[in-house]
């Protein structure tokens, strides 16, 4: 299966100008980490930004929620502490889903415009 993407990449690559074949070829798929860096491109960075400084913030009281529940031997301590770190942990969860979906919807939005990209490469093909 992984051949037959080759040849028709080979083929679409053959059929493009220079400058849509390197368009094409930085529409190639990503790996976690270019995926990661590509969430902190674009118009909604700064709250992406904003996000992970949160989730650093949030990270530390978890961190101080944790502290203070093994130290404590007063049951309502115990039960205040341990709310809070799962609350803490519950917002440290959603915050990280909130960037996963961003990863995804960068990863559809570039499959996207690669489909766009051979259905013009096609039709023009056919209009020749």
């Amino acid at each position: 299966m992984r051949k037959e993407y080759e040849e028709i990449d080979q083929l679409i690559k053959e059929a493009l100008t220079e400058e849509e074949a390197k368009f094409y070829d930085d529409l190639d798929e990503q790996n976690l980490l270019q995926m990661f860096g590509g969430v902190f491109m674009g118009k909604n960075k700064w709250i992406v930004i904003m996000m992970n400084i949160v989730n650093v913030i949030v990270l530390g009281f978890f961190v101080y929620c944790i502290i203070h529940f093994f130290k404590t031997d007063v049951t309502n301590e115990l039960i205040k502490w341990a709310v809070a770190g799962v609350f803490c942990m519950l917002m440290l969860s959603m915050l990280k889903l909130y960037i996963w979906m961003q990863m995804d919807k960068n990863s559809i939005i570039r499959e996207l415009k690669r489909l766009e990209l051979q259905v013009s490469t096609l039709s023009s093909k056919l209009h020749e």
